[in-house]
């Protein structure tokens, strides 16, 4: 997947996969270093939506791979990430979307939580992390003028954050089978396991 003859060439960030809910369809996602997010139908090799988010695009996760796309987290450079509902695509919107300004720094990584799709963890360039819930709206789709439904974003609610080091936070990861308990590895040559309490509560 590269572009047209002619087009400019843009350095690729970050891919995420997702839509993979049976055996045909499938989707990869793409952000780029000015911002442009691209979502790629690998049945169809061919580009199915694409946005810009005016910054460049650090990490793209969906919220979960192996189901019908539901959320996709973009976090950015400047420190805002933004919560895209994958639900509904309006055929000239696009999807709606929620941003949010969350970090003073560059946001390194979007992780969610395995156990929970709606409870996300991001890794800042100041050395902290943010723990955040997705709360979804009343309707997730309400139809527009010409009565094309159209999506509707939830919002996002901090949940916690801790400073761990003078140092970026570059990677995360979650335990798939422990709930709560995470790896994350800075810039000052630390790898951290942690243990995040009370998620069953959330």
């Amino acid at each position: 997947m590269e572009p047209l003859e002619g087009e400019t060439k843009r350095d690729c960030w970050t891919v995420a996969f997702g839509h993979a809910f049976n055996d045909h369809d499938r989707c990869v996602c793409a952000g780029y270093d000015n911002g442009d997010i691209k979502l790629f139908d690998l049945r169809n090799m061919s580009l199915r939506w694409e946005t810009n988010i005016k910054n460049g695009v650090c990490c793209v996760e969906f919220d979960r791979k192996d189901i019908n796309m539901n959320k996709l987290v973009a976090t950015s450079l400047e420190g805002k990430f933004h919560v895209f509902d994958m639900r509904t695509q309006h055929p000239t919107k696009g999807f709606d979307s929620v941003s949010e300004k969350a970090h003073k720094s560059t946001i390194w990584q979007v992780r969610h939580l395995p156990q929970n799709r709606d409870v996300f963890m991001t890794a800042g360039g100041a050395g902290n992390l943010h723990l955040w819930k997705y709360e979804y709206p009343a309707q997730r789709s309400k139809p527009d003028s010409e009565g094309v439904d159209v999506g509707v974003a939830g919002s996002v609610n901090l949940l916690q954050n801790v400073t761990l080091s003078t140092q970026p936070i570059a990677s995360l990861d979650w335990s798939p089978d422990k709930q709560g308990l995470c790896v994350c590895s800075g810039f000052d040559q630390t790898v951290r396991v942690l243990i995040v309490t009370k998620l069953n509560q959330v």
